[in-house]
């Protein structure tokens, strides 16, 4: 794997008749999703492999935001439904053989605290890490080149509201 993406899935509703994970993308949800897509692929930020929780809303912002990355292995698993960083991380490592660029779109707190574990494990600057202690936003996506020792360092954030 040469490139890691960490995307939370977008904006979803409150509440679902079938619960938490039968909660559906809002109307921004679907915008964002889609825009995102769209800006990631703008700078060539396209995935070979994609791992999506089996939440509805996860499901949903991959199939927005698919639309612009081409051909793609898509792997969902219930696993990744509100897993805590450390299962988010082994699920990378599964894979990271198998694709030169991996999406992972899950949920917080998971999807926020992996990527802080992966700054500091790079020595990330300050400034970096200030960007990332805010939050990590629905929609957002942060961007990790990884070299050859399988070491993610940082190399963008892209939000919703960005675009």
């Amino acid at each position: 794997m040469q490139r890691l993406i960490l995307m939370r899935h977008a904006k979803a509703e409150a509440s679902a008749p079938g619960g938490d994970v039968d909660r559906a993308l809002s109307e921004r949800g679907l915008r964002d999703a889609a825009a995102m897509g769209r800006a990631l692929a703008a700078r060539g930020l396209k995935p070979d492999m994609a791992l999506v929780s089996g939440a509805r809303r996860t499901r949903q912002t991959w199939d927005q935001a698919s639309d612009h990355f081409g051909d793609v292995e898509v792997r969902v698993s219930d696993n990744l439904y509100n897993a805590s960083a450390d299962v988010l991380r082994r699920a990378v490592e599964a894979s990271e053989e198998e694709a030169g660029c991996l999406l992972l779109i899950a949920h917080n707190p998971g999807v926020h605290q992996l990527a802080v574990e992966y700054l500091i494990e790079s020595a990330a600057s300050p400034s970096v890490l200030d960007k990332m202690s805010g939050g990590f936003p629905t929609g957002a996506a942060a961007v990790f080149t990884v070299n050859v020792a399988g070491r993610p360092s940082y190399e963008g954030w892209l939000t919703p509201e960005a675009f």
